[in-house]
């Protein structure tokens, strides 16, 4: 666990972009052996958005950018670095990041994306407050962006029915002495845990897709995230009732439900979108994180816990007082 030091830094500004194309739990029952109340009862979902043709991940990325450099006053100029947290890039190289900067305009900025699961664009957001805290950058643009519906397996529905695309921004920069701050973070890894939840072929010879051991990722989970949750909070000062707000990566309400009743909190304390999106694996904190800033949940002095988990196996927490 680390406290940051050095310049303090604040959200300035955030958006979101989900493409267009929905489908709803009665979508898959037309191609699946499922229906609405199965899948709303094991993961809380109803409905969630698949890129349209032609659309590739760099376009929601870029989209979701366009709303949080509006939302933050700040022109693409400003910016010094982007990070963007993916784990389904249309190419390995060049990078997300990379394109985004160009169509954006930011002639001066840095650009790489980050891989680490739905950990991804936690993981870009705790380097963009590293980098303003050493004095490297001023104004970083953090994006999670997904486009999971080019690599599902659309006959495995213990998957296909889970995820859905979409992208999320913040803008970071340098925050007043007595302003909003980052606190602290803390990020794990169990790369022994590597296959429970990865990109590879269910069987030898055939093309990679996201693949889940569910039960496997489900039992991790639920005993490696509670105590993570509680260590965190105690080692940042604070115990896990005090935080006004849970930022919470958006993977099952079942997950989320179990998580915040070991840890002793309530649901109330956080926003849930599950239902709308699905998961959207590193976008998916991104976009709860703009919802809630959009809907005003996120209040001055206010003291915000982001928390996020994914393949790796990764898991990562950030404390912000607003």
């Amino acid at each position: 666990m680390s406290y940051f030091s050095g310049r303090s830094s604040k959200i300035a500004g955030t958006g979101k972009y989900l493409p267009g194309r929905v489908m709803t739990n009665f979508d898959f029952e037309k191609i699946l052996d499922t229906n609405d109340e199965w899948i709303v009862e094991r993961t809380g979902i109803k409905k969630r958005h698949f890129v349209e043709k032609g659309q590739q991940c760099s376009d929601l990325a870029y989209f979701a950018a366009l709303e949080a450099l509006k939302d933050a006053k700040i022109s693409a100029s400003e910016i010094d670095m982007i990070l963007v947290g993916t784990n389904s890039p249309e190419s390995m190289f060049p990078s997300v990041a990379s394109k985004i900067q160009d169509r954006l305009g930011a002639k001066r900025a840095g650009a790489m994306d980050i891989h680490a699961g739905c950990t991804a664009s936690l993981s870009a957001m705790a380097v963009g407050v590293s980098g303003i805290a050493s004095g490297m950058w001023n104004n970083v643009l953090v994006v999670g962006a997904e486009a999971f519906g080019e690599i599902l397996d659309w006959s495995d529905r213990g998957t296909c029915i889970l995820m859905g695309d979409g992208a999320g921004a913040c803008v970071l920069t340098v925050s007043d002495e007595d302003g909003p701050c980052f606190v602290s973070s803390k990020f794990i890894s169990d790369g022994s845990k590597h296959d429970i939840l990865a990109y590879a072929s269910a069987r030898e010879g055939e093309p990679k897709t996201f693949q889940m051991k569910g039960h496997e990722v489900f039992k991790y989970v639920n005993k490696e995230l509670p105590p993570f949750i509680s260590s965190f909070c105690e080692q940042s000062g604070i115990l896990p009732e005090q935080v006004d707000l849970w930022v919470l990566h958006q993977a099952n309400t079942r997950i989320i439900d179990s998580v915040f009743k070991r840890v002793g909190i309530s649901t109330e304390r956080t926003l849930l979108n599950l239902e709308r999106y699905g998961n959207t694996s590193a976008a998916s904190i991104m976009i709860a994180l703009d919802e809630s800033m959009k809907a005003g949940l996120i209040k001055s002095g206010q003291r915000i816990c982001f928390i996020a988990f994914g393949a790796g196996m990764t898991i990562g927490g950030m404390l912000y007082e607003a």
